[in-house]
């Protein structure tokens, strides 16, 4: 590999030999003397009061050092915007698994003994366990002082149990129906989807008795959850050092601060570090998956294939609290996609976001847009059916061209909607003749790249180049990313950079991972620091020469002098350290997309659904590394690969009745299609050297191409997921039966 040649080379992680030699230090791996352990009491049921905790039987066995409740806490509640989770039930408890109380003791053993022997007493209340019974008149209300929660979104809207609701539209969606020569109406039901990360939440805290602390958490967004902490414990954030970990999968969970708070007030009140790890049952029942959803859509076609009418009611299950979420605003949960990027002719959506008494959602990669676009393409494929219109065809007259807005408003620029769709569709020999049981299936989606602020500094010391940053590398290679920009401009080796990660104190706060905006803002920050960088050198050895610096020219990471010898810059000058700093607070007006097509195999006799192949095409700008593009497709279609065939966060009566990795099914290896990838090369890119998104773009149209692909196969639509066998051969039955009728 030629040095300053370096941005589409397949260089390996930069983390890659300590992770698989297991050097690399997560949160749960980091040590201080007298670590002790804490665990966490979680409420049995779904509502109740609490009426009264005895934690004398805990604080008996040997080796207890405290229990705490939400008597012994300041009164302070947690959240990423929407602050509504308290940090111990604040009376009452409103999920299975909700934090009641917290012991800490000399070991993990000792500490779950602990939890388990704290009595507590309950008195159960009336629980809405559905959105249907949430929405229902005269439902129990389970937040009967949402008003005062700090993030609400405006006003609470008036029905019951939602926090928040939003709607657009435009035209006459009536008239667009009275017009319409086919209209269909369907109700499209989405389950639970835990991210399944390999690490689960884990922090250590070390608080001093003035309230100082130093965290280590499992936390994508540090800064953001400095801030956090600091409004939840009522401290000034400069209190709060959070060192920077490498982060052992996020997927959209790694957001929030968990066991946080719990650990701050047990580690004060024993005066030694504290570390909790949450066990996968907690994760499965405690934490934050992607949210269910109902959605509804009325959809009316002309015979020539014109959307005449699109009208859509949204429902999503935010589960008890909302604090998970980055954002308590539907504008982050797909809502803008429920019409797509087709041109629809009259438009009316409505989205609500429920509360229920079950475990809290949060986000999970490109949060909600699985759901709105399994719903929507599935509609769309529909539609074309019932006209009989092949599906690629009517998707390329009513997918959005340049200069033409989308249903919800937004204006992109260099839009490669059609030309990704034909790209796949090509492909995967979209029309060839398919055995019997066969079928193949087409959707399409996008997911433009996030904004925010980021800082990097860049440097050389007697060590060599480095780079340091403040956002962890969550497993996607992001750092790798940031030292091939690095090394692009400084035309050194990427092996010849090292990055380093910081803590809170040490940085300006920047936004963290998340969003699809490592590669933009971060890079655009590396590349930023790593040019100010040689400039920099360059000026310094021209002033210490006493020539213009025109004279001083720059050659693979070395200072070329004025008499042509290379000088490295180090030895002439010391060390020389400069910040790049990066603020893309506007929406970035590119977005990519991602049309894939899968082709399955349906046993008739058992439901059983088979993936054959899956054809994923990329509109892409500049691919930085080709390894860690494919491999974040790979991850996305086995992420909607799960979400379309298996995995089901199952709640029945508020307990998840999947609570473990024995019950909640994820694809494995075996379970993987072949899988051909397709890029549709841009020049139009917003992060550096026209690098466009790709950590959340594969998994959003997985689960529907895979589902239009089933009824392509057997003819029968699906609208739940997953399409587990148990699902397909009941339709398949309830089809001989309508067969039989007729």
């Amino acid at each position: 590999m030629s040095p300053g040649n370096v941005i589409g080379q397949p260089v390996g992680q930069v983390a890659g030999p300590l992770k698989v030699t297991g050097r690399a230090l997560y949160t749960a791996d980091v040590q201080l003397p007298g670590t002790a352990w804490g665990a966490v009491v979680r409420s049995p049921f779904p509502h109740a009061r609490i009426v009264a905790i005895d934690p004398s039987p805990a604080l008996a066995l040997p080796g207890v050092l405290a229990v705490l409740t939400a008597r012994d806490l300041p009164p302070g509640r947690v959240g990423r915007r929407l602050r509504d989770l308290p940090i111990l039930a604040d009376g009452v408890v409103r999920f299975v698994g909700e934090r009641v109380a917290a012991v800490v003791a000399e070991e993990r053993t000792i500490a779950e003994e602990a939890a388990l022997a704290v009595v507590v007493e309950y008195e159960e209340l009336p629980a809405v366990l559905t959105l249907r019974e949430a929405l229902a008149p005269g439902a129990p209300v389970i937040h009967s002082n949402l008003a005062e929660y700090e993030g609400l979104p405006g006003p609470p809207p008036t029905q019951p149990n939602v926090l928040a609701r939003r709607t657009y539209g435009y035209g006459d969606v009536d008239a667009g129906f009275r017009h319409a020569d086919v209209v269909i109406q369907r109700r499209y039901t989405l389950p639970r989807q835990h991210q399944a990360y390999l690490e689960p939440h884990a922090c250590l805290v070390w608080t001093r008795p003035d309230g100082t602390a130093d965290l280590w958490l499992t936390n994508k967004t540090p800064f953001q959850a400095q801030e956090q902490l600091a409004h939840a414990l009522g401290v000034p954030k400069e209190w709060l050092r959070i060192h920077v970990t490498p982060i052992g999968g996020d997927f959209g969970g790694k957001g929030s601060v968990m066991d946080a708070p719990v650990a701050y007030y047990l580690s004060k009140a024993c005066g030694r570090p504290v570390r909790m790890v949450m066990s996968y049952v907690e994760e499965l029942t405690a934490a934050a998956s992607r949210h269910a959803a109902q959605i509804t859509m009325k959809t009316g076609v002309t015979r020539d294939g014109r959307i005449v009418a699109h009208q859509v009611r949204a429902l999503f299950d935010s589960g008890a609290y909302g604090a998970f979420k980055p954002s308590p605003t539907l504008d982050l949960m797909g809502v803008t996609r429920l019409g797509g990027a087709y041109r629809i002719e009259n438009l009316e959506v409505e989205a609500l976001m429920v509360y229920t008494n079950t475990m809290p959602a949060g986000h999970m990669r490109s949060p909600g847009m699985p759901q709105a676009i399994f719903a929507l393409e599935s509609q769309i494929d529909a539609l074309a059916r019932a006209i009989e219109m092949d599906p690629v065809e009517f998707r390329r007259r009513n997918l959005i061209r340049d200069g033409e807005p989308t249903p919800a408003g937004e204006r992109w620029e260099q839009v490669r909607a059609v030309e990704t769709l034909e790209a796949a569709a090509r492909a995967a020999n979209w029309g060839a003749p398919l055995p019997p049981n066969v079928g193949r299936g087409i959707a399409i989606g996008e997911h433009g790249a996030g904004t925010g602020t980021a800082t990097v500094r860049a440097g050389r010391d007697e060590a060599g180049w480095y780079l340091c940053t403040g956002a962890p590398d969550t497993g996607t290679g992001s750092h790798t990313v940031l030292q091939q920009v690095a090394a692009e401009v400084l035309a050194v080796p990427p092996a010849a950079i090292r990055v380093e990660t910081t803590d809170t104190l040490a940085f300006p706060f920047d936004f963290g991972v998340g969003g699809s905006r490592v590669t933009h803002v971060y890079g655009r920050a590396t590349q930023e620091a790593a040019a100010r960088l040689r400039e920099q050198l360059l000026t310094a050895a021209a002033r210490r020469l006493g020539v213009p610096v025109d004279q001083v020219g720059w050659e693979r990471g070395q200072l070329r002098l004025p008499d042509g010898t290379l000088a490295d810059p180090y030895a002439l000058l010391g060390p020389c350290e400069v910040e790049g700093q990066y603020e893309g607070a506007d929406a970035v007006r590119v977005t990519s997309f991602c049309a894939q097509v899968a082709e399955v195999e349906v046993d008739r006799a058992t439901g059983k659904v088979t993936v054959r192949r899956i054809v994923s095409a990329h509109d892409t700008g500049t691919i930085i590394n080709p390894v860690a593009h494919r491999g974040q497709v790979l991850g996305g279609i086995a992420q909607g690969l799960g979400y379309a065939l298996m995995e089901e966060l199952a709640v029945s009566d508020g307990l998840v009745t999947t609570p473990s990795l024995a019950e909640y099914k994820v694809p494995t290896m075996g379970d993987m299609p072949a899988v051909e990838i397709v890029t549709v090369p841009t020049e139009v890119g917003p992060g550096p050297f026209a690098a466009k998104a790709i950590g959340e773009t594969p998994n959003v149209p997985t689960a529907a191409a895979i589902a239009n692909a089933v009824e392509d196969a057997v003819g029968v639509r699906l609208v739940e997921l997953p399409l587990t066998p148990e699902r397909v051969y009941r339709a398949l039955q309830r089809q001989g039966d309508h067969a039989h009728s007729h």
